[in-house]
């Protein structure tokens, strides 16, 4: 089962768009620079170690207004 769960990463962004795509750069992110803000993950893989820190407020993203 995905932890965190799609139903709390919802609430956290827009769209699912959206969280792929915020999840998919702080992975490469975390893999070409080896920081990652989450002291103890639950996750081994970059892709969920990004779910987590977006469950946990460490990122966000906001739209450019037009």
């Amino acid at each position: 089962m995905l932890y965190p769960s799609i139903d709390v990463l919802m609430n956290k962004l827009d769209s699912k768009y959206t969280l792929v795509t915020v999840a998919a750069k702080r992975a490469r992110e975390m893999q070409e620079l080896s920081d990652q803000q989450i002291a103890k993950p639950v996750s081994f893989k970059y892709v969920g170690k990004a779910l987590e820190e977006i469950n946990a407020g460490l990122l966000n993203y906001q739209r450019p207004e037009k």
